[in-house]
């Protein structure tokens, strides 16, 4: 259908005047649990507001829908987007079960994995790449963030970092203490910033106090995440999975580690020197 609101309130809004009380009933189930309104077919959600079973397919046809199957797909839709009546992350994960294939579910992941990739080939030049490593190339100090689940990925960056020779840390680890760690930030210091999803508050109070101290600024961010001000001395803004996608950590990843690797390409030797270190170090503590 055309011209359809984004969320389900507005859509009730636009059509109540011609909504009957089966229609009030059954929006009632859906609005109270739009996790299981987006999974059910129309009996079953008929069945829970004790309606006559067409009626859902009666409703969707009122509110413009050429029936159930693409009310539904509209319900799922708010699922993935995440907003309106529907912002949660369990609904969000429930409407990319829902749109999964039966016996499908690894396939699904797979090939969302795969789009975000190519999509990533087309969106990300080795020039992007090479901006990051420039940056951290002279850097006295690295700090690394991450909020939610990003965290893995800042501890990845920093561990790397650390083994090839770089003063790195990983303050989605030390969250309780990250003011502390950044007491002494200044020029000469470079701060990564990751947004996976969204650009929290804490994330912006971090770019600001970088800004304030005169260190440099790295971003890695998803394109539904709000830009930093002032804007970063490199950013990447990758997409990690449209609309109904598994939504990739491959793909923060895979720059990272491609950044990690374009370094060791220009550091003269820095990478691979610490590397040898690290491999006797802990060859010589396993022999102990």
């Amino acid at each position: 259908m055309t011209d359809t609101p984004p969320f389900l309130g507005d859509l009730i809004s636009r059509h109540s005047a011609k909504l009957t009380e089966a229609d009030t009933r059954l929006l009632d189930v859906m609005v109270r649990d739009p996790i299981r309104a987006a999974m059910e077919n129309g009996k079953e959600v008929s069945f829970r507001a004790g309606v006559h079973p067409a009626s859902a397919v009666r409703l969707a046809r009122r509110l413009g829908f050429k029936g159930y199957p693409e009310f539904r797909a509209f319900l799922q839709s708010n699922l993935v987007e995440g907003q309106g009546e529907f912002e949660a992350a369990g609904a969000r994960i429930a409407a990319r079960l829902a749109r999964a294939e039966e016996g499908q579910l690894l396939s699904s992941v797979l090939d969302s994995e795969i789009a975000a990739l190519e999509a990533l080939r087309a969106s990300c030049a080795d020039a992007d790449i090479r901006a990051f490593s420039q940056v951290l190339l002279p850097a006295r100090r690295i700090f690394v963030f991450s909020s939610s689940h990003g965290g893995a990925l800042s501890h990845l960056i920093a561990m790397r970092l650390r083994r090839s020779g770089y003063d790195a840390l990983d303050l989605a680890a030390e969250q309780t203490r990250i003011w502390e760690y950044l007491a002494g930030m200044g020029k000469g210091d470079v701060l990564w910033l990751i947004a996976l999803r969204k650009t929290g508050d804490l994330l912006h109070e971090l770019r600001a106090l970088a800004a304030d101290r005169g260190a440099a600024v790295l971003s890695l961010r998803d394109p539904r995440s709000a830009p930093f001000e002032p804007a970063a001395e490199a950013e990447i803004c990758a997409s990690r999975g449209g609309a109904g996608e598994h939504q990739s950590l491959v793909v923060p990843m895979t720059i990272a580690n491609t950044v990690i690797l374009d370094l060791a390409s220009i550091d003269e030797g820095r990478t691979m020197r610490a590397l040898e270190r690290f491999r006797a170090l802990r060859e010589a503590a396993e022999r102990r």
